[in-house]
């Protein structure tokens, strides 16, 4: 059953009455309705493109948090081989909202890491949502300093709100934590690829994909805060949201423009969600091409590149 966000209604009627039709259809084998619900296909087909050839800010905010956009598990069981999942952060637990192990992509030895949300409601309370704590990007920090020790590129799949702002959370140093992730992403001698798979929610974001390149699914998105937090703050009202989403300029499109994201990596028409498939092959050959043009450099240029890399931002921000 498809899920329909509020903006594709006019859609989920086209698509449900072709449905129907068949439904009857099958119900009653006598009767031929395939010439009017491939009529409604061409319809709903049509009315896809038109509705997804420009969505507004607050729309792919919407799409990046669909339900059943492929999530982190969903990229690592697709693209990986021998993966060899690696839990704690010896020092307090594991945090199931980050994942990551040791992996291949293709031939390369890698280490991988990402946020998890779950897909069904037991799996997204266990994973909080993709919400992480203290221990999480600890564990971050593990996997990413055994990849420097044993030479092994990282990779990150980002998708979340944003660190996990429990009280827990807090007292376990929750902002250090972060801090020191996005630390270890600089300090690390190996190439550190990140790929922005739906949300990219504020610092907790940040950890994961402070590396040497940056690429973007079209519809994903990454800001500082969310939409809802900033109307909240500026506005006292969160149902500004839409206003905000414009304002926070956190789509892809715009983030490239920044160069804050490197690249952008079309969607199936329709989203991620509507061909899960197509959308993780495509990621798992942007991964591939993006370890290739770093196979080359050194310890020393890697980390230089990633300094100069962020210290360039200002300047293209000021431009745009």
């Amino acid at each position: 059953m498809t899920n329909y966000l509020d903006f594709e209604k006019p859609l989920s009627e086209i698509e449900g009455k072709a449905e129907e039709l068949r439904a009857m259809a099958r119900a009653n084998e006598e009767m031929d309705v395939e010439k009017e619900a491939s009529a409604l296909d061409k319809k709903a087909a049509s009315l896809l493109k038109e509705i997804y050839s420009d969505l507004s800010a607050w729309r792919k905010c919407q799409v990046a948090r669909h339900p059943d956009r492929p999530h982190c598990k969903n990229y690592i069981s697709a693209l990986f081989t021998e993966y060899t999942p690696l839990a704690g952060d010896r020092n307090f637990a594991d945090d199931h909202a980050v994942m990551g192990g040791l992996a291949r992509i293709g031939d390369r030895p890698v280490m991988v890491l990402g946020h998890e949300k779950g897909n069904n409601t037991k799996s997204r309370i266990e994973r909080n949502f993709g919400m992480a704590r203290p221990e999480g990007y600890r564990k971050a920090i593990r996997l990413m300093e055994m990849a420097d020790k044993f030479g092994l590129p990282v990779v990150t799949l980002v998708d979340t709100p944003g660190a996990y702002p429990g009280k827990g959370a807090e007292e376990r140093g929750q902002s250090e934590a972060i801090a020191r992730a996005t630390e270890k992403c600089l300090q690390i001698g190996v190439p550190l690829v990140s790929v922005i798979i739906g949300e990219g929610g504020s610092g907790g974001a940040v950890a994961f994909a402070s590396g040497n390149t940056l690429a973007m699914l079209e519809h994903s998105i990454y800001s500082v805060i969310s939409p809802e937090g900033c109307a909240s703050i500026l506005w006292k009202d969160a149902e500004k949201m839409r206003e905000a989403a414009e304002a926070l300029r956190l789509t892809a499109p715009e983030l490239k423009k920044l160069g804050v994201a490197d690249q952008i990596i079309p969607e199936p028409m329709g989203g991620a969600h509507r061909n899960p498939d197509q959308a993780i092959k495509a990621v798992g050959k942007v991964i591939e091409k993006m370890l290739d043009d770093l196979a080359g450099k050194t310890r020393k240029e890697l980390i230089a590149h990633r300094r100069d890399k962020f210290l360039k931002l200002g300047d293209k921000g000021l431009a745009a």
